[in-house]
């Protein structure tokens, strides 16, 4: 009998390799992949960052900034909050350096945490929650790149927290205001979550408290189109009402304690109060902050996050989602449009006002993120043209680039004037040198206090001097108060010396230093360096027999 052909192997296909082969254009093969394997890119996105960020802090890359060395140096001191800010960025640091001591990495460890545990929320909310996995690693890669997130992922400032609890709020809300996969209401705890990060929230930073009225335009968007859980208005306000006695008890009743001044500074910050409120309109103000803005995203995801922001507040108010599978629906574009837009331009319009420092629309880009990944995602899955892969690309790989220059220029031969944070280098040297002054210029070193008549100066020797001894701020010439102000001066150094230092543009020596000590000698100039590299210069006076006369100038401004 003849022999019948062979028959074919039957081999087992996988479903995930049948979808890769019929995928036929690079763009549908990554949303392929951020599809099916999104475990994999999280932590690639999450875990590769921090390893290089704690490399970037561990190796003393950048010395503290000025209000990194004043948040730690509140810590030898805490309180119900400070002048300038609320308490808990004292908090975190007291915790970190409890543990890894008073150094830098101490300092910081709180940002490195904190930047690893955000994305983590995002990935909660988007990946989990909505049930978009591909869009939630698309968020998470926008923020790994933008320069924004890059920066509160080493300087430990108010901001990282901040949009910790902004971003925890923005879940919160939107569990509080949906049902379940079975439909059904979600109960008390998502109302708990709110009050406890809106609460926190504000211990971190007075704006968190703007987030209550974007909590309710939320819920009357919804309501327009019976979106609301039963007993929806009576829980929000309760957990808005909580978190508000939370975290804005502690600062009020500090500041009934010291005349007002944290409220005082924030009013005169924001021009609502002195001189800032004299001028209604300006223009010299705008350009600087809007170019911060599109910094701050990089101009290409900044340009996505209006589209799609865009398109969710039009879905928001017509209470539409758009034909199509996937995207943002209702309820997802509703939360997004208002946690993005609302604060993005009430900061621009009051730009042009008075000065809007570049951080203040921050938590604006946590929305933003959001919003910038589904436009990522739609473009994705509708199919992209050879030289639209090629813009998404382009924008990714340098997106990519600059994070990794950002944290590697230091091994890079860049001359010290190109480098824009080299200004912010050298106090290290300035304190060790501050330390051999003392010790060679006194008769007895161990009685030199150290003082300087600006804050950031003050807190920066408090940090490098070596033993770290406290630092004293000069209230002379009638600026701006701060937190070492309400403090004052050394109350049991009389007959001490002391060390004046000086910003390099600022050689005269203030007329209350002769009222306060018996001989002052000086200027001496002293050029700081970092790596051999002169930096900055500083002046400094040798001030001898401390009298116990600190002055007090209170001229209003705050």
């Amino acid at each position: 009998m003849p022999k019948s052909p062979p028959r074919a192997r039957q081999t087992l296909r996988n479903p995930r390799q049948d979808s890769m082969m019929q995928c036929s254009t690079p763009a549908e093969r990554l949303y392929d992949s951020l599809r099916n394997a999104p475990g994999r890119w999280m932590l690639l996105l999450v875990a590769v960052p921090f390893l290089l960020r704690l490399w970037f802090v561990g190796t003393v890359q950048l010395g503290l900034v000025q209000d990194e060395a004043q948040y730690w140096d509140w810590t030898r001191q805490l309180q119900l909050t400070y002048y300038s800010k609320g308490p808990l960025i004292a908090w975190i640091i007291k915790a970190c350096t409890s543990v890894l001591g008073d150094t830098e990495l101490g300092v910081r460890m709180g940002s490195l945490l904190g930047m690893a545990a955000f994305p983590m929320l995002v990935w909660w909310l988007v990946g989990r929650v909505w049930r978009q996995p591909a869009m939630a690693v698309l968020a998470v890669f926008v923020i790994t790149v933008s320069p924004l997130f890059q920066a509160l992922g080493i300087l430990m400032t108010t901001d990282n927290p901040f949009v910790l609890c902004w971003m925890l709020s923005m879940l919160a809300l939107y569990a509080a205001s949906s049902p379940d996969d079975a439909g059904k209401d979600r109960g008390l705890w998502p109302f708990a979550l709110l009050a406890l990060a809106y609460g926190v929230g504000i211990l971190a930073k007075y704006t968190m408290l703007g987030l209550a009225g974007l909590a309710v335009v939320h819920g009357l968007l919804l309501q327009r189109r019976n979106a609301l859980p039963p007993r929806y208005w009576p829980r929000l306000f309760l957990a808005l009402a909580l978190g508000a006695c939370l975290g804005f008890l502690p600062t009020l009743i500090w500041n009934m304690q010291n005349g007002f001044v944290g409220y005082k500074h924030v009013l005169h910050l924001i021009g609502v109060s002195g001189q800032g409120a004299k001028t209604l309109f300006r223009l010299s103000r705008v350009p600087e902050y809007a170019g911060a803005q599109f910094g701050f995203a990089l101009p290409w995801w900044f340009w996505l996050m209006l589209v799609a922001g865009w398109r969710a507040g039009r879905i928001a108010w017509r209470g539409v989602t758009a034909s199509g599978q996937g995207g943002l629906d209702f309820r997802q574009s509703t939360l997004l449009a208002v946690f993005f837009w609302p604060m993005t331009l009430f900061f621009l319009a009051w730009s042009f006002h008075t000065k809007v420092l570049a951080n203040w629309n921050t938590v604006s880009f946590v929305a933003g993120a959001l919003l910038c990944a589904a436009e990522l995602d739609r473009l994705l899955r509708s199919g992209l043209s050879a030289r639209g892969w090629f813009w998404l690309k382009a924008g990714a790989y340098a997106s990519v680039g600059l994070m990794l220059f950002l944290h590697l220029h230091q091994l890079l031969p860049i001359p010290p004037g190109l480098n824009p944070a080299h200004r912010l280098k050298g106090w290290e040297d300035l304190g060790r040198h501050m330390r051999s002054v003392a010790d060679t210029r006194f008769a007895d070193p161990q009685r030199v206090f150290f003082m300087s008549d600006v804050y950031d100066i003050t807190a920066e020797l408090a940090f490098y001097v070596p033993g770290q001894p406290r630092a004293y701020c000069l209230w002379w010439d009638g600026r701006r108060m701060n937190q070492y102000d309400l403090w004052g001066g050394p109350k049991d150094k009389e007959g001490w010396d002391a060390i004046l230092v000086l910003r390099g543009d600022s050689p005269g020596v203030p007329p209350v230093a002769t009222e306060m000590f018996a001989a002052v000698a000086g200027p001496y100039r002293y050029v700081a360096s970092y790596r051999g590299q002169p930096v900055r210069p500083f002046y400094y006076y040798l001030c001898m027999g401390y009298k116990g006369f600190w002055p007090r100038r209170d001229t209003g401004a705050y």
